[in-house]
Formats: C-alpha cells, sequence, structure tokens
C-alpha cells in the first residue's frame, strides 16, 4: 500500500514536471514570436510603411472622413516626391499633428494662384504653365503667391474651399513630410491602390 502511494506521488511529481516545462515551452515560443514580430514590425512601421485615418473633408472628393490608409515612407526617403502626390505630412506650426494635402509646388518654384486657377513657374517653365487639376470639382477663388525654397513644398487640399493648407499657414520643408498615400483598405467599397493619383498632372 505504501508503495503504491510513493508511486503515486512520483508519477504526480513527474506529470507536474512535465506540465510546468510545457508551460515554459510555450511561454518561451510566445516571447520568440513577439520579439520576430516586432523586428519585423517596427522597422516597416518606421522605414516603409504605417497607417493613417483621414480626418475632415479637406481632401473631399478624394478622400472622405474616416478613410483607412496605407502610408509609403519608402519613396520618400529614396526622394521621389512628386507634384500631384497625396502627401501625409506633419503640420509645421505643431509637429504632433498629421494632416493630408496634395503637394502642388516643388522647390524653387513659384505658385500664383488667381481665378480658380494655379499657375506654376520654375525653371523649366519660366513663362509659367496652368496646372492641369482633375480633382478639383468646384470653383475655388484665392487669390495668391507663394515660392518655395530649396527642400520647401506648398500644399492644398482638394475641397479647395474647406482646406487649411499653404496658402494660409505656408510652406512645408522636406523634413515634415512622411510619405504618400499608397492604399486605400477601408471602408472596403473604396479599396485602392495609389488613391488619388492622376498620371495626367504635370
Amino acid at each position: 500500500m505504501e508503495n503504491n502511494t510513493e508511486e503515486t506521488k512520483v508519477i504526480s511529481k513527474t506529470k507536474s514536471k512535465l506540465w510546468i516545462k510545457k508551460q515554459l515551452h510555450e511561454f518561451w515560443d510566445l516571447v520568440k514570436f513577439a520579439a520576430l514580430a516586432l523586428l519585423i514590425v517596427i522597422p516597416i512601421r518606421t522605414f516603409i510603411a504605417q497607417p493613417f485615418i483621414v480626418s475632415g473633408e479637406s481632401m473631399f472628393p478624394t478622400f472622405h472622413d474616416g478613410q483607412y490608409l496605407i502610408v509609403d515612407e519608402l519613396s520618400y526617403h529614396m526622394g521621389n516626391i512628386k507634384r500631384g502626390d497625396v502627401v501625409i505630412f506633419r503640420y509645421p506650426h505643431d509637429t504632433t499633428r498629421f494632416f493630408i494635402k496634395r503637394i502642388i509646388g516643388l522647390p524653387n518654384e513659384t505658385v500664383k494662384i488667381e481665378d480658380g486657377k494655379v499657375m506654376i513657374i520654375n525653371k523649366e517653365n519660366p513663362e509659367g504653365f496652368v496646372l492641369n487639376e482633375p480633382y478639383i470639382n468646384q470653383p475655388f477663388h484665392t487669390y495668391d503667391t507663394k515660392t518655395t525654397g530649396d527642400g520647401e513644398y506648398f500644399v492644398m487640399g482638394d475641397n479647395r474651399n474647406a482646406s487649411s493648407d499653404s496658402r494660409f499657414w505656408g510652406l512645408v520643408p522636406k523634413k515634415l513630410l512622411v510619405g504618400r498615400a499608397y492604399l486605400r483598405l477601408l471602408p472596403t467599397d473604396t479599396v485602392s491602390y495609389l488613391p488619388g493619383y492622376y498620371p495626367e498632372i504635370k
């Protein structure tokens, strides 16, 4: 009888040790998985892409409030910044805030706005050219002229009558540009690649 009791205790201890060993093994697997996920996710979020939720109607009708975007940061790290890009950037007067607008003026250009048209004057076009803007769906009547310097960009929202942008608070330095709108994921009926991109924009 005593032998049976001792055997039962040994079996019980063995089972307990095996259970603890299994739990530790599973916990270690979880730690390794979490570490691997962080090693993958953090660089992607920091240098390649990150999510962004549209807030407000300054980019209407191209973008609506609440739409979920993935931002391509890698292209801008490589310096591939183009006129017409829908850009996410840090607001120059409060860098904790993020804005979404469209790049209108590139470095070392003059942007002249009058009669609802935008003229770009630069080294290649000293007489200027009127920007083709198929994303504008209503007239606007702002009058403004601004000249960009090295590494400065002039941005505006597509909804010109309801957008706080470079017309009112100035230019955006390159260092504050986060990246361009790369994917629109939500709502699902608006899913698209490079949303707001128009290849015909000069």
